[in-house]
């Protein structure tokens, strides 16, 4: 007879536990599992091993709030956040619920059963289940490996190329040559951290330039809170400061850009100094917030640009050479490492094919309810994280929201929720609403947001807030 469990949670990341936490705390009597692809707790966290890797949102929201992190930087390092994840897993018993190498490959709904049926692999071997809601927490991209596009004469140059996302553990950079193609979060972090390993020099290779903000590694504010008032008062208190502050921050963006663009240039030139070419290098043509800002913490980037240890070249690929890259403008950049750092392949629902009565569910086709269900589709949900803050603050809202719905259910004595669209109900943006690469490769195949809530993700988070704890039975969420 196949297991049959209450809920199913697909991948142990940041979503993945946090889920647990939400769905499984003091709640003995539900019957509930994570299935982990890999071998490892952590997602992105333990995946991702390339020199500098850290944080992109301070952790007083990368954190959880129900456990929140005790390090002393407010960006922190991979390593740190992972050991943090693993910690949180042990505390609260949700590293027993976990199944190392079970991946989902698909999962079929039926109406007259109330239930899935998951096929999933494990070392090799096909298996299934049945549950009765299932959680995909397992991230939007490709674990496999990353977006690496093809060059002219790739195959002809005889140094070493790598991917972030598949770094090596053996590779030197000490003295030698690198160039690092992007210039997103991943692209801004290695530069300083190869310079710190020893490379001879570094340069970052962009077609067009990305907002680049420097902040503190450490929140000082949130440390004299933490030094004059009790701990749990001074951990809410910080993280209210800081999603106000993010809030803010992404608001006068959006409504003031072209201010918000001279006091970035104005932080660029104090750091950098005057003779720097900052429209050329940093001054991107689009404004802030129309992709994702990248934050580099006490001004590392700035540093190594300042002391020549590195160098930003703006210019396009025109083929590469036995020792280099050949460009557009006839300039040769000499290489003995070249690091791709050129984004990533998303993949929704960690590529398992979902069907609702023998009908296959194509994402592009569905609105996104409150950015966690799809429409027409029974008992099942997803997270995400914004793209304007921390991936936490909006996937612990799902969490919440998939919880309360849960707890709804078994009060009420219903077996199916489904969320369902009046047919006036528009679609319009992706549900990740965002011009980076990454993002409008594969927007076409994303789910939709419409113009009005529920069908639509605020990126705000106290707006999502107040919209997750509207009443369950809102009319448009049907139960039976």
């Amino acid at each position: 007879m196949n297991e049959h469990l209450d809920v199913l949670i697909v991948g142990a990341g940041l979503s993945g536990i946090g889920a647990a936490y939400r769905i499984g705390q003091n709640r003995p009597d539900r019957r509930w599992a994570i299935f982990e692809a890999r071998d490892a707790i952590g997602g992105t966290w333990d995946l991702f091993r390339y020199p500098g890797i850290r944080s992109d949102s301070d952790m007083t929201t990368l954190g959880f709030p129900f456990h929140p992190y005790r390090g002393e930087k407010t960006i922190a390092d991979g390593a740190d956040i992972l050991a943090y994840l693993r910690d949180t897993a042990r505390t609260f018993g949700i590293d027993r619920h976990i199944r190392f190498r079970h991946r989902v490959t698909a999962a079929e709904w039926s109406s007259e059963a109330a239930r899935w049926t998951v096929h999933y692999e494990v070392d090799g071997d096909s298996a299934q289940l049945t549950c009765r809601f299932l959680f995909f927490c397992s991230g939007y991209y490709d674990y496999a490996c990353g977006h690496a596009p093809e060059w002219p004469a790739l195959g002809v140059f005889s140094g070493r190329i790598v991917h972030p996302q598949a770094w090596p553990a053996n590779l030197s950079v000490t003295g030698r040559r690198v160039v690092v193609i992007g210039s997103g979060a991943t692209a801004v972090t290695l530069v300083p951290a190869l310079v710190a390993r020893g490379a001879a020099h570094v340069t970052m290779l962009q077609r067009s330039p990305t907002y680049i903000v420097a902040m503190p590694a450490r929140d000082r504010l949130g440390a004299a809170l933490h030094r004059i008032l009790p701990t749990r008062l001074a951990d809410r208190l910080t993280r209210w400061k800081s999603i106000a502050y993010g809030i803010g921050s992404y608001t006068l963006a959006r409504r003031r850009p072209a201010l918000v663009k001279r006091q970035i240039a104005k932080q660029q030139r104090a750091a950098l100094g005057d003779g720097y070419d900052v429209a050329k290098h940093l001054t991107p043509n689009y404004n802030p917030w129309d992709q994702r800002l990248c934050l580099v913490p006490d001004s590392d980037l700035f540093t190594v640009l300042r002391d020549g240890r590195a160098t930003i070249v703006t210019d396009t690929i025109d083929h590469f050479t036995p020792d280099g890259i050949a460009l557009m403008s006839g300039d040769i950049l000499p290489a003995d490492v070249v690091v791709t750092a050129t984004g990533l392949r998303l993949k929704i629902m960690g590529g398992a094919a979902l069907s609702v009565g023998g009908r296959a569910v194509e994402p592009h086709r569905h609105l996104v309810y409150k950015g966690v269900m799809f429409s027409d589709v029974p008992n099942m949900a997803f997270s995400t994280g914004y793209t304007n803050a921390s991936w936490t603050l909006r996937s612990d809202l799902s969490a919440r929201f998939v919880a309360r719905l849960l707890d709804h259910m078994d009060a009420t004595g219903t077996t199916i929720a489904t969320p369902i669209p009046q047919a006036a109900e528009e679609a319009t943006t992706p549900l990740l609403d965002l011009n980076s690469g990454y993002i409008q490769r594969v927007a076409e195949w994303l789910p939709r947001q419409g113009k009005r809530i529920p069908w639509r993700v605020q990126q705000n988070y106290v707006r999502d807030r107040l919209t997750m704890r509207r009443r369950l039975d809102d009319g448009v969420l049907r139960f039976r």
